[in-house]
């Protein structure tokens, strides 16, 4: 199951890296051609998703490292990492591209595009958000925060290339009917890209962070653990359940209660039953925390107002 998970992941980062480099080489070469700032600009930001790709491979590979001494809880966290220097790599992209657009703006003499700048803004706006389609669904199909973020890493690239689209075409409608204005189009097109990656950067960057910060899951996301623990023989009662992300997979830790007059080792088989329970019904939990309390009726009636903790 888990070679199965890493498999796809890996296949989804290779996609990525070989059709970003075919892009931007395509986008580079008729942006240049074309004379299109916009174009250059759009295939900067493809060339950076190959950075982020690449990363998003590493990040994989090292999330696939078994526990060791200094990482009891696996290296899952890897993912994270390598989404988080996703949405760096996004957001120096964006910067550099307002910069370049900005700049063009300033510019007494602008030149009209050529029409293959409009041919392949046209071709990369279908292949991204093919690679989008594809990855957003493995991203989410193996739970991988590193891939769906290099999933809206390439609709990113679609964004930028429609706004790319439109200034590059008021451009080249601008050149052909002397409407000098118009030609202003294809750099102001490569700022509203900028912003619209800076922002992506933005929205990426914060989420994988909090996620990263062990983000405990909420009431409603841990239902159905506690129901399956409340199903298993011998537990009277769940104290406290906590279930933590660590990056693609869940670590689960709980406090049940068990019949006082029962043997140690009779609580530790309950406890072992427990466990077993949630790695088999959950694929997503790595690895189960059981302590194990005495139950006590007076405070438990004392109690029964109120909802036990459930984070």
């Amino acid at each position: 199951m888990k070679e199965q998970r890493f498999q796809k992941a890996e296949y989804a980062a290779w996609v990525g890296i070989i059709g970003n480099l075919l892009l931007s080489l395509v986008k580079g070469v008729a942006g240049m051609i074309a004379n299109s700032k916009a174009l250059i600009a759009d295939a900067a930001h493809s060339a950076s998703d190959v950075a982020g790709s690449i990363a998003v491979l590493i990040g994989l590979r090292a999330a696939q490292l078994p526990p060791d001494k200094d990482h009891p809880y696996g290296h899952g966290k890897a993912e994270n990492i390598a989404a988080i220097i996703v949405s760096v790599i996004l957001f120096f992209v964006g910067v550099e591209v307002a910069y370049s657009s900005i700049r063009g703006l300033f510019q007494q003499h602008i030149e009209a595009p050529g029409m293959l700048a409009i041919y392949a803004t046209i071709l990369s706006i279908i292949v991204k958000e093919s690679m989008f389609q594809y990855k957003y669904r493995v991203g989410k199909k193996i739970n991988s925060p590193a891939v769906i973020a290099n999933a809206w890493e390439h609709r990113s690239d679609v964004y930028s290339s429609i706004g790319a689209l439109i200034g590059i075409g008021g451009a080249v409608f601008g050149g052909k009917y002397q409407i000098h204005w118009l030609l202003y189009l294809d750099p102001l097109a490569g700022a509203v890209v900028a912003i619209i990656i800076l922002k992506m950067a933005y929205d990426l960057g914060r989420e994988t962070i909090h996620n990263t910060l062990d983000r405990v899951l909420q009431e409603d996301e841990t239902k159905e653990y506690v129901a399956a623990v409340e199903k298993v023989f011998g537990v009277m009662h769940v104290d406290e359940l906590f279930a933590r992300e660590h990056g693609h997979y869940v670590i689960v830790d709980l406090k049940i209660a068990v019949d006082p007059k029962i043997t140690v080792e009779q609580g530790h088989q309950i406890g072992k039953e427990v466990k077993k329970t949630l790695l088999l019904q959950f694929h997503n939990v790595k690895d189960v925390f059981v302590h194990i309390n005495p139950y006590q009726t007076t405070y438990y009636q004392k109690q029964s107002d109120e909802p036990f903790l459930i984070q």
